[in-house]
């Protein structure tokens, strides 16, 4: 448990970097050797908004940008945020086989996406969740978010109401 509380404190930077600059407060680090490899945070949920640019899209993209040699099943994902459907599968179709995350997503967290229930291409798929490492340190950003009135972002939402009511 103190290698991952380590490599999500630094998820956690990313996530704070993000909320300085007004976006939801999602960072996210690829670990491989205990070494970080790419890292993201969430990008354009302000301004030009977009669901594309979610920490852990980010982070993967770096990671294959880099063409390193490491096989995916061997990298490590800390999101302060439990990875959504888009994120989740993304991850997993790319090799990703390990997924730690601080807070949970209520309103659109896939990690509990029954995998042997799907279509083949998933249902053999193993894929290890370590939810809620550091989970206060990422609710504390997320209330922080929420509680600014200049964030539409999810305002009003289930996962807005759920996180300020959080303690």
């Amino acid at each position: 448990m103190q290698e991952h509380e380590k490599f999500m404190r630094l998820a956690l930077v990313e996530a704070e970097l993000a909320l300085k600059q007004g976006e939801f407060p999602v960072g996210c680090v690829l670990v491989h050797g205990g070494k970080v490899i790419a890292s993201g945070k969430r990008v354009h949920s302000c301004g030009r908004v977009n669901e594309i640019d979610h920490a852990e899209m980010l982070a993967l993209r770096s990671f294959l940008d880099a063409e390193l040699a490491i096989a995916p099943e061997e990298v490590v994902v800390y999101a302060t945020m439990e990875p959504c459907l888009m994120c989740f599968s993304t991850l997993i179709l790319n090799g990703i086989r390990k997924i730690v995350y601080a807070y949970e997503d209520v309103m659109g967290g896939g990690t509990n996406l029954p995998l042997t229930a799907l279509s083949p291409l998933y249902a053999t798929m193993e894929v290890k969740v370590v939810p809620s490492v550091l989970r206060q340190e990422s609710l504390a950003l997320f209330q922080q978010f929420f509680s600014n009135p200049d964030n539409p972002y999810w305002k009003g939402s289930f996962l807005a109401n759920y996180t300020l009511e959080q303690k």
